[in-house]
């Protein structure tokens, strides 16, 4: 996790350096971080149908999938195709990158998938808060991102993946994970005395 949100933190400061630099660069960007202000209504329907039909899925078999992602040996033990879940899951993630590709672009879909999930994950352990928590942070960074794009009048994209990393940081520094790593440390430094 540490080595994606600094990968797309760093891609992010990159590209937003390289926006800031004279000269037409709308080419090299656009391929990189697709072009989130100028989708069609097409596009975004499309979005608008495998965003409904994931998260229904999601509805649907949440227990089949909690079950298969924390351990896939016992769900099969149980009765659940951990197999099938497995691999519709990754079908799942497929489709949402597959038509999320031209108009948002590779780079802020990793960033946009990663950091807001990571953050979520800091701050709870509960699987269902983390999914509402991860979709939050994700709105919010885009919608901050758009907004400082649009008053500092630099790159949209890059300026959404610095917010969600700057979402990221500070979920990290208040994560009670966090405390908690800290006192089993402190715990394990008084055994060994």
């Amino acid at each position: 996790t540490s080595v994606g949100v600094i990968f797309s933190l760093t891609l992010g400061l990159a590209f937003l350096f390289m926006g800031l630099m004279p000269g037409t660069k709308s080419g090299a960007l656009e391929l990189l971080w697709g072009s989130i202000l100028t989708n069609t209504s097409g596009e975004v329907m499309l979005l608008g149908i495998v965003a409904a039909v994931v998260v229904g899925l999601v509805i649907a078999f949440y227990k089949e999938f909690q079950a298969t992602i924390f351990h896939r040996e016992l769900a099969l033990a149980v009765g659940i195709p951990s197999a099938l879940i497995f691999y519709g899951i990754l079908f799942l993630t497929g489709a949402t990158i597959t038509v999320s590709l031209r108009p948002i672009g590779g780079l802020l879909i990793f960033s946009l998938i990663l950091n807001p999930a990571a953050a979520a994950y800091q701050l709870t352990y509960n699987m269902k808060r983390m999914f509402f928590l991860s979709a939050a942070f994700d709105v919010l960074s885009g919608w901050i991102g758009l907004v400082m794009s649009y008053l500092l009048n630099i790159p949209s994209g890059a300026t959404i993946v610095i917010t969600s990393s700057a979402i990221f940081g500070i979920a990290t520094l208040v994560s009670p994970k966090r405390k908690v790593k800290r006192w089993e440390k402190k715990e394990l430094l008084e055994e060994g005395r």
